[in-house]
């Protein structure tokens, strides 16, 4: 009798082996597709993959037929359009939000700081997300759906380093570089010397321009065009503010980046390059 139900336990999981075995060679295909920009012969699929031609030719002719392998030719074989498809879809449910927030927890933890996530919204930022706690040490100035000046706030110089000169001036004229305090930027030529700064450097720094007492530092978020979509801030009262946390900060914003398809060298200032 436990012979017997021995038996029938191997039996029972028999299947579901079988059907991961199969999963992960199909993804070894997929994969070694992947790494070619030509069609790929059989041969060389079955030699990068590791599985005997046999195996290879009777998986990709099942993907094939599902569409996520074209066959190009007898023997050779290419990515199909049922992945961009559905690459597609992944991309439209998928908000910067969602992409953020792991990565926004981590980086509060590591740095026990307010980190922010913003986006532009005409001549503002809006915050739309935030990872913060009491031992921040700091309240918090603006809540969730608050605005903010772009030439008053790290994230929003970010989007002004982006566009062109002339788009620059037009925001001057139209908002008059309104000032909240004595460290605020109100002179267009004071603006435009601090935009080239973080062209050059790839993140941005309000230094209590925003409110006396709180000091920024901000990285920008890509998606897979290579357009800046938000900005990544931590937040911190002035004298607490270390710059140990800019690469944190900008490793952060990257692995955001790649998240939503970003690659490096896809963007140069948030234009495509």
């Amino acid at each position: 009798m436990q012979r017997t139900n021995h038996i029938m336990k191997i039996e029972a999981l028999e299947p579901q082996k079988t059907s991961i075995q199969v999963i992960e060679r199909m993804v070894a295909l997929l994969d070694a597709l992947a790494s070619y920009t030509d069609p790929v012969s059989l041969k060389e699929l079955s030699k990068v993959s590791g599985l005997h031609p046999s195996t290879a030719h009777r998986i990709l002719n099942d993907m094939v037929l599902t569409r996520f392998v074209d066959r190009v030719e007898p023997g050779t074989y290419r990515l199909g359009m049922r992945l961009l498809e559905l690459g597609n879809v992944v991309k439209s449910r998928l908000s910067v939000r969602e992409a953020a927030v792991d990565f926004m927890r981590a980086l509060h933890k590591k740095t026990q700081q307010t980190v922010n996530l913003s986006v532009r919204q005409g001549d503002e930022i809006v915050y739309i997300d935030r990872a913060f706690s009491e031992r921040s040490g700091m309240q918090v100035v603006r809540a969730i759906g608050g605005r903010g000046p772009l030439h008053l706030t790290s994230t929003g110089k970010l989007f002004l380093s982006v566009d062109e000169p002339k788009a620059i001036r037009a925001y001057a004229t139209r908002t008059g570089l309104a000032g909240h305090n004595k460290n605020s930027i109100t002179d267009l030529g004071r603006l435009e010397r601090e935009l080239s700064l973080v062209r050059a450097r790839g993140y941005a720094r309000d230094n209590e321009e925003l409110e006396l007492g709180v000091r920024c530092m901000a990285a920008g978020i890509h998606d897979d065009s290579g357009k800046l979509v938000a900005g990544l801030s931590i937040s911190a009262p002035a004298d607490r503010l270390q710059e140990d946390w800019l690469e944190d900060l900008v490793n952060t914003a990257t692995q955001i980046s790649a998240t939503l398809g970003y690659r490096p060298g896809l963007a140069i200032d948030g234009k495509r390059g």
